[in-house]
């Protein structure tokens, strides 16, 4: 960073929730701190209050502000209208790079940023896939379809960006070897998500946090606490979080009777969901580099997770403690001994919160991703410092944000259109 000049960087993602949200949002704000002008494109159909006032305090830090758009998740008609309107925004913005986060959000900018090329401009197109598409089965036609449409998007690609060497090696089976430059840039923690989180006094027994859905294992889950009841054991847990399917697994609580051992719960900042339970759970069928695990394992809180995408980098040389994905039993059993060996596990959370501590932090990941910038900029931009003076610790003032545990002073003027 310390060779580069201010870039106008335009971030679009589809939906602004979740850990892919979280991932851009951190990193617009740290390049914000290292003196560039940033932006965020996103979803006007996605997400409730809270991801509504997580935007409304993020805006105004952004030089480009945030702004809206419809945008659906499938394949539309209506994303010919989208890409127009998106393409009209992005323009004025005359971006130096248009970096897009999973597959819609990844397919919108690559085609913007072609279109600017074609007007003689000169935008990097960067993508990084986030899962996305990459969880669909190699064998199955939506699959096949996804994945030639990945490939014939790489000729639009200026750079890949991977956050896990899971997605990176996904995308080489799956899509094919890259013919552009790549680079692997691990997800990043601020020091103060370090600050170990204790449960309430009236804390549950297990916590499912995320977007409800069954890539997400959330069934899975529900089964397991009904497969501790059917052995004896009384477990409580609450599930949080908001998708298409939250109301299947209502359902799914009421017609096990279990709702005197399952509560719902609408998305909140994760440390404050932390403290409502002893345990998180993971029972994800497919990931990249979830956030939800990085911040369990930060917080010092324990963590029960499947061996899917990424998570296995996580727990360098402790995946064996991984359970099996889509397996009621492993999971029951794993959720049994974390109730009859607390200490155990309260062990094993401290060492593994010790071995994240130097290889996923915000500032590695930005100035990761910044470096790449440059080198696949064309022209190259070889420029004086942005802003000299930025050390690590103003770098995570600048970029803590109270949805994630840290602080935020928010001006009065708003940058949030729709």
């Amino acid at each position: 960073m310390s060779q580069q000049q201010p870039l106008r960087i335009v971030h679009c993602v589809r939906a602004p929730i979740g850990g892919i949200f979280r991932h851009v949002v951190d990193l617009a704000l740290a390049q914000t701190a290292a003196g560039h002008r940033v932006g965020i494109v996103c979803d006007s159909l996605t997400g409730g209050p809270f991801e509504a006032a997580w935007i409304e305090r993020v805006a105004p830090r952004l030089a480009l502000g945030i702004t809206r758009f419809p945008m659906r998740r499938a394949l539309s008609p209506s994303d010919l209208v989208s890409t127009w309107r998106l393409w009209r925004h992005v323009s004025s913005l005359g971006p130096d790079v248009i970096h897009g986060h999973g597959s819609k959000g990844g397919s919108f900018a690559r085609l913007i940023g072609t279109a600017l090329r074609l007007q003689g401009r000169r935008p990097a197109r960067v993508y990084c896939p986030h899962g996305g598409s990459l969880h669909f089965d190699a064998r199955s036609l939506e699959g096949r379809v996804y994945f030639r449409l990945e490939r014939l998007l790489e000729r639009m690609t200026d750079g890949l960006v991977f956050v896990s060497d899971y997605e990176r090696r996904s995308y080489a089976e799956k899509v094919g070897r890259p013919k552009v430059d790549s680079v692997l840039a691990y997800n990043g923690l601020r020091s103060d998500e370090f600050e170990p989180v204790l449960p309430a006094a009236d804390a549950v027994d297990f916590l499912h946090i995320g977007m409800l859905r069954e890539l997400k294992g959330t069934d899975v889950f529900v089964h397991a606490i009904d497969r501790l009841r059917a052995r004896g054991v009384h477990a409580t847990a609450l599930i949080v979080g908001v998708g298409d399917e939250r109301d299947a697994y209502e359902r799914m609580v009421h017609e096990l009777h279990l709702e005197d051992r399952v509560g719902f719960a609408d998305p909140m900042p994760i440390r404050e969901a932390m403290r409502r339970a002893h345990t998180v759970v993971v029972p994800s069928r497919a990931e990249s580099l979830p956030y939800v695990v990085l911040e369990t394992v930060a917080a010092g809180v324990p963590l029960i997770a499947t061996r899917v995408g990424g998570i296995p980098e996580i727990y360098e040389g402790w995946s064996d403690r991984l359970v099996e994905p889509g397996s009621v039993g492993a999971l029951t059993d794993a959720m049994h001994r974390r109730l009859v060996e607390p200490d155990a596990a309260l062990a094993f959370g401290s060492a593994l919160r010790d071995s994240i501590a130097d290889r996923f932090s915000v500032e590695t990941m930005m100035r990761t991703i910044c470096g790449f910038y440059d080198r696949i900029l064309d022209p190259p931009k070889q420029r004086p410092i942005a802003e000299a003076g930025k050390n690590a610790r103003e770098l995570e003032l600048q970029t803590a944000d109270p949805l994630i545990g840290g602080t935020l002073a928010v001006p009065d003027r708003r940058r949030v259109r729709e």
